[in-house]
């Protein structure tokens, strides 16, 4: 007697969801290897395999889906430091892999990408006006991971929050120098010498 496996038919939202997320990671990789410049919503939707009707259906302009592919992004990058933190004990050596963890989330070519997206941003009216409540969200997630990353004892001392702003400037700057720069530094051992007084900055907060 021949048995036949069949699988549940994906319901309508479902197969929506999945189209978004071709369409979203479609464009992180667009914005990696060819720049904003040059990415456009039918190179996307090629890379994605979805027809362009259903791109311009999920997110109408560029900027629609460039805004959503960076708060995809960021939500991945949340849940990866969350990940990375489990388990994890307190004191000194805390400190050090939270500002490790920080530093490394903001190098490479998906945060060049963002990058980008930034500079783009400030000619672009229309990209700036959708990226900016997005922004304003993956900050808020950003920080709501660094407390869990230090952890309660140290994200509930006096003072946390201001050192841990002046933590992501440092960070933010340095992956610009190492970004912008024709010939950066070797920001690895300035890295170094940073975090060691970030490490005290933490340490000192009561």
């Amino acid at each position: 007697m021949e048995v036949h496996s069949t699988k549940p038919r994906r319901t309508q939202a479902e197969r929506s969801a999945a189209t978004r997320a071709l369409l979203l990671d479609a464009t992180i990789k667009s914005l990696v290897e060819v720049g904003y410049a040059n990415t456009t919503t039918t190179g996307i939707a090629e890379r994605a395999g979805v027809s362009r009707g259903a791109q311009m259906h999920h997110f109408p302009t560029k900027a629609d889906l460039v805004a959503s592919a960076v708060e995809h992004l960021a939500g991945k990058r949340m849940e990866q430091l969350r990940r990375e933190a489990e388990g994890w004990n307190g004191g000194r050596d805390r400190i050090r892999r939270a500002l490790d963890l920080l530093w490394g989330s903001h190098r490479g070519p998906l945060f060049n990408a963002t990058l980008e997206l930034w500079m783009a941003a400030r000619t672009d009216q229309d990209l700036r006006e959708k990226l900016a409540p997005v922004e304003r969200n993956v900050m808020a997630s950003l920080q709501a991971a660094s407390r869990e990353l230090f952890g309660k004892e140290i994200a509930s001392r006096r003072g946390f929050e201001g050192t841990l702003g002046l933590t992501l400037t440092v960070i933010q700057g340095l992956a610009l120098v190492e970004t912008h720069q024709i010939e950066p530094p070797a920001l690895d051992a300035v890295w170094t010498r940073y975090r060691k007084e970030l490490v005290t900055l933490f340490e000192g907060l009561r």
